[in-house]
C-alpha cells in the first residue's frame, strides 16, 4: 500500500521556511489524524504541526535543527487497510487548523478520534549542519550552478557551501535544499574544512533570531528616533506594593502597576499608541492599547502582547502579565500571543542594568523601559535620605512627535511612580 507523504504546510504567516525543532513521533509509531507529529519554529513562535494523515509513519524526512522549506516532505505515512484516511472537505476535525489543511470550519462527521499514541518526547538534539561545514572541492572553470531557489543559494551561503561543485539532484541537475544539507553532513565523501579562522564557532540564526534581526535592522533604518531619560523615586511604589501583600495573596507585582501607569499615560497622550502611515503621510492613532511587555524566553527575548488593556483592572493586569510570562519562560507563547501589540514597555531592570537605549518595536512609535530600582542617596525636602531609586529611558520616533509629547508621557508615568496613592485614586 502506497504511503501518503505530508509536506510542510503554510503556516500561515507569510514564511518560507520553518526549523524542526524536535519530533513527537518516531519511524513505526501509530498516529491519528491531527495529532501533532513534530515542534517547528516560526518567526514568531514555536508550534506543533498536526498530521492530516492516520497511519504508520514510515519515514522522517528531516532531522531536528534542520531548516526546511515549506512545501517539502515532512513525513510519511502508511494508511491502515481502509486505505486513505485524510479527512474530507467539510469533515469535522480538532481545531489544530494550518493553513492548507484541516479542519472545515462547517459541518461534522461525528467520527471519534482516537487517543494520541504515547511517544517519547526526545530531546532537541544537534545535528551536524550546525556544526563545521564541509569542504567542497575547488569549482570547475565554466561551470554554472543550477540554482533556481535564492532561500537554496542563501541557505547554502550561511553553511559555508560552494554551490558551483555541487552535483544537483532535482530536476534536470537542480541544485536543492536536500543537496546543500547533504554537503554540510559530508554524505559527499568530500574531505572536512576547518571553519575559516582560528577558534571561529557559527552557529545559523534561528528562527525568532531571523525575525529579530529584519525587525531591529528595519527600526533603526526607518525611524528617527529619539531618547529622553529620567530618574524617578519609587520609594512609595514599593512600599505600597509591600503593604498589599497577604499571607495568602501575594498581591499584585510591581509590573503590573507600572503597566497600569503606562496605560493611564497612553491615554493621556494618544499619539504615542499609534503607527505611522508612510505611504499616505498619516498618524493612525489606535483605540485599543494592546500592550507589549517584553520577556526572557527559552528561546531568547519575546514580546508577548497583553490586548486591551485599558480595560484592565491592576489585578487583571497582574494575572495576564503572570500568565504572558510564565508562557515565555516555558516556550508555550503562540503566534497570536506575539502579534497586535501597539505600545511595549521593557523592564529590563530585572537583568541588573539601570538603563537602555532601547529599539522601538517596528511599526509602533515608542517604547518604555525601566531600570533596577535600587537604593540611592537622594534629597527629600533639603534632607539627604536613602530612597528606592529607578531610571527610567524613553524612546520615541521623532516624526510623530516633539519633545514635549515625549517629556509629557515620561512626566506622567514618572508622576504616577512616585504617588501611586494618588494616581490609583483618579483610575
Amino acid at each position: 500500500m502506497n504511503a501518503h507523504t505530508f509536506v510542510l504546510p503554510d503556516l500561515g504567516e507569510g514564511l518560507t521556511e520553518a526549523e524542526l525543532v524536535r519530533w513527537l513521533v518516531a519511524e513505526g509509531d501509530e498516529v491519528v489524524v491531527d495529532q501533532p507529529v513534530a515542534e517547528v519554529e516560526t518567526a514568531k513562535a514555536v508550534v506543533e504541526v498536526p498530521t492530516p494523515f492516520g497511519g504508520r509513519v514510515t519515514r522522517l524526512h528531516a532531522k531536528a535543527g534542520q531548516t526546511i522549506d515549506v512545501g517539502t516532505p515532512l513525513l510519511s505515512v502508511e494508511p491502515p487497510g481502509d486505505g486513505d484516511v485524510r479527512r474530507e472537505e467539510g469533515r469535522g476535525g480538532s481545531g489544530n487548523v494550518l493553513v492548507g489543511y484541516g479542519s472545515s470550519a462547517s459541518g461534522g462527521s461525528g467520527r471519534r478520534r482516537r487517543p494520541r499514541a504515547p511517544t517519547q518526547r526526545a530531546p532537541t538534539q544537534q545535528t551536524p549542519a550546525r556544526q563545521t561545514p564541509a569542504r567542497q572541492p575547488p569549482a570547475q572553470p565554466g561551470r554554472v550552478p543550477r540554482v533556481a531557489s535564492p532561500l537554496v543559494r542563501r541557505r547554502a551561503r550561511e553553511r559555508g557551501v560552494d554551490i558551483g561543485v555541487l552535483e544537483g539532484t532535482g530536476p534536470g541537475g537542480l541544485i536543492t535544499g536536500a543537496d546543500v544539507e547533504r554537503a554540510v553532513r559530508g554524505t559527499q565523501g568530500l574531505p572536512s574544512m576547518p571553519s575559516p579562522g582560528t577558534g571561529e564557532r557559527r552557529t545559523p540564526l534561528n528562527g525568532f533570531q531571523k525575525a529579530m534581526s529584519s525587525a531591529l535592522t528595519r527600526s533603526r533604518s526607518e525611524i528617527p528616533e529619539a531618547t529622553v531619560w529620567v530618574d524617578v523615586d519609587a520609594t512609595a511604589l514599593v512600599e505600597l506594593r509591600e503593604s498589599a501583600r497577604r499571607p495568602s495573596d501575594p498581591g499584585p507585582g510591581l509590573l503590573s502597576y507600572l503597566a497600569r501607569f503606562v496605560v493611564m499615560a497612553l491615554k493621556e497622550y494618544p499619539v504615542l499608541n499609534s503607527r505611522l502611515d508612510t505611504e499616505r503621510q498619516e498618524i493612525v492613532e489606535f483605540d485599543r492599547i494592546n500592550l507589549g511587555i517584553a520577556a526572557q524566553g527559552r528561546r531568547g527575548l519575546v514580546v508577548p502582547v497583553i490586548m486591551g488593556a485599558e480595560s484592565l483592572s491592576t489585578a487583571q493586569l497582574d494575572e495576564r502579565i503572570r500568565d504572558v510570562t510564565r508562557k515565555a519562560r516555558e516556550g508555550q507563547l503562540a503566534p497570536e500571543d506575539l502579534t497586535g501589540g501597539t505600545f511595549t514597555f521593557n523592564n529590563y531592570g530585572v537583568f541588573g542594568v539601570d538603563g537602555s537605549a532601547a529599539i522601538i518595536h517596528h511599526p509602533q512609535v515608542a517604547i518604555l523601559g525601566l531600570g533596577r530600582i535600587i537604593d540611592r542617596p537622594w534629597a527629600v525636602n533639603g534632607e539627604i535620605r536613602v530612597r528606592k531609586i529607578a531610571q527610567m529611558s524613553f524612546v520615541f520616533d521623532h516624526r510623530i512627535c516633539d519633545g514635549g509629547t515625549a517629556a509629557g508621557f515620561m512626566r506622567s508615568v514618572a508622576d504616577a511612580i512616585e504617588n501611586p496613592a494618588g494616581a490609583l485614586a483618579r483610575l
